[in-house]
């Protein structure tokens, strides 16, 4: 098995977990079942090692304008001690590189999440640009001096309360705080962020405090998530994740605007960002795909619309999938991929086709997949 272990390897295979590689780390897949964990987030609790995510500091005086010529969101109108994002990088073909988040410490330090599979190029990336531009501005890698964890769930606020105070508790959706004590670790941030679609808190901290907070949740019931539940937990929400939904790959991946992102991730009122013009002749010109979900029929409920199966409406090709897997909340397959727009109409059956031939009934259906109080 290949990949490098993540800094609590050691912790996680005391626990019992499966392991799997993930953009290149050894990484948690499950400890019971895939199933079992989904549900632990969706109605109760549950505590992730999600350290194979970047972690990336910028200081300088140059910070803010070079996040304005690399995103598409106004990342100057984030408070300070509070995330902005998700928002898009975009190739000069309006294909999306990475989507990320922003901490913003200060005017002049701001903290990344690049995902995992392209941190380092998010890393150069940065450093290419800030130089290019002649900007005051310092990237540093964070991701070996911290791990990254994520409690999430509907009593996520009430663990947390418990652990950490009322005050970390009570945090405002994407709030966040610097040097906060979790029990009996230390951590170096604590944020009211998650992507599960429940409520829940990330925390980063050095690997030892890590792994002292890790075991506090355990020790008061708190069950470990792997990375396969993360992934069915998405899938449920319609978040996108890079290398599935896109890409930089023009061949492979329609413009940025047919992700249907949302959450205010491109704000068309700014101007002079990578990939701007070639994303405004895109809203200009109308899409040709479009990405929407995709739930099985009752008939077909265990067949899975993996990625790469096509979307066919009688007889003829209109799309393909780009994630799927079966929703312990649905009882059935679900998915998510680009169909043509002109035949992306909520509600009307299509049929998914695999690679085989074998064939199943679903629906199109908007996202989020699964219905939210």
């Amino acid at each position: 098995m290949g990949g490098r272990p993540i800094p609590l390897y050691e912790m996680h295979k005391d626990l019992g977990a499966r392991f799997g590689e993930f953009a290149g780390w050894l990484v948690p897949m499950s400890y019971t079942s895939t199933m079992e964990e989904h549900m632990a987030v969706r109605t109760n609790v549950g505590i992730f090692d999600i350290s194979h995510m970047g972690r990336l500091r910028l200081r300088g005086s140059g910070v803010i304008d070079l996040l304005e010529k690399l995103y598409t969101k106004k990342i100057s109108k984030t408070k300070e001690m509070f995330l902005s994002g998700p928002t898009l990088a975009l190739t000069p073909l309006a294909r999306v590189k990475d989507d990320e988040m922003f901490y913003r410490v200060s005017d002049e330090e701001w903290l990344v999440v690049p995902n995992a599979a392209v941190k380092d190029e998010m890393l150069s990336y940065l450093k290419k640009w800030g130089s290019a531009l002649g900007l005051d501005v310092e990237v540093e890698d964070l991701t070996g001096t911290y791990s990254m964890l994520a409690l999430q769930g509907p009593r996520a606020a009430e663990v947390m309360e418990k652990l950490a105070g009322s005050e970390i508790a009570g945090l405002k959706p994407l709030e966040f705080r610097l040097n906060v004590r979790i029990g009996s670790g230390n951590a170096y941030l604590v944020s009211r962020s998650g992507w599960t679609g429940e409520d829940g808190f990330e925390i980063w901290a050095e690997h030892g405090e890590a792994e002292k907070i890790f075991k506090e949740f355990l020790s008061n019931g708190i069950a470990p998530v792997g990375i396969a539940a993360r992934d069915t937990l998405r899938i449920e929400m319609g978040f996108v994740l890079g290398g599935h939904e896109y890409g930089e790959d023009p061949l492979k991946y329609p413009c940025a605007l047919s992700l249907r992102y949302g959450m205010g991730a491109i704000d068309w009122k700014k101007t002079g960002f990578v990939g701007e013009e070639a994303l405004r002749a895109c809203r200009r010109d109308g899409v040709r795909w479009i990405r929407v979900g995709f739930v099985m029929k009752k008939k077909y409920a265990r067949f899975i619309p993996r990625e790469g199966y096509k979307v066919v409406v009688d007889g003829v090709e209109v799309g393909w999938v780009t994630s799927g897997t079966f929703s312990p909340v649905r009882g059935r397959g679900i998915g998510m991929g680009y169909i043509d727009v002109r035949y992306a109409i909520f509600g009307e059956p299509v049929t998914i086709v695999g690679r085989s031939g074998r064939a199943g009934e679903a629906k199109i259906e908007d996202f989020p997949l699964i219905k939210r109080k």
